[in-house]
C-alpha cells in the first residue's frame, strides 16, 4: 500500500506555512489544518509513514500541491544504468526506476527520493552535488 513519510508531511506543512502564514498567529490555513490532522495522529502513534488512504481528499490535495513544488527527478544527467549498472551512480535509482519514472505516481517517486537520500551514495549527494542544486 502506498504511504507517505512523516518528513514529507512536515515539509508540506512548512510549505503551506510559508505560502499562507497565519494572520493572527493562531488561525491555520485550511491546507495546514488538513495536513496537521494526519500529522498529529502520526506523532501520537509514533508512525513514520501513513497509508495514503488515511489522508482526507483535502489533505492529499495539500500534499500534492507541495509535491508539485519539488524537483521532479533526481537525475543529474550522469546515467550509469545506460552502461549496464543496476543502480545509477549519478542519481541512485535502480534501472527499473529510471526506465519507469514517468509512469510512477507521486507517492512512489517520493519513496524513491527518500531511499536515495537516506542512502546518500549517489554522485548527486557528493561528487557532483552542484548539479543537483535546484
Amino acid at each position: 500500500m502506498p504511504s507517505i513519510y512523516i518528513t514529507d508531511i512536515e515539509s508540506a506543512i512548512n510549505f503551506w506555512r510559508e505560502k499562507s502564514p497565519s494572520p493572527d498567529g493562531v488561525t491555520l490555513a485550511k491546507e495546514i489544518h488538513n495536513l496537521a490532522e494526519i500529522y498529529a495522529l502520526m506523532v501520537y502513534h509514533h508512525s513514520l509513514e501513513v497509508d495514503t488512504r488515511m489522508l482526507s481528499d483535502a489533505g492529499m490535495q495539500a500534499w500534492m500541491a507541495w509535491y508539485d513544488s519539488t524537483p521532479d527527478t533526481p537525475c543529474i544527467a550522469i546515467c550509469s544504468t545506460s552502461q549496464g549498472d543496476e543502480i545509477c551512480k549519478g542519481c541512485g535509482r535502480t534501472f527499473d526506476e529510471v526506465q519507469l519514472w514517468t509512469e510512477m505516481d507521486a507517492v512512489s517517486k517520493r519513496q524513491t527520493w527518500r531511499r536515495i537520500t537516506i542512502d546518500a551514495q549517489a554522485w548527486r549527494f557528493n561528487r557532483y552535488a552542484e548539479r543537483a542544486i535546484e
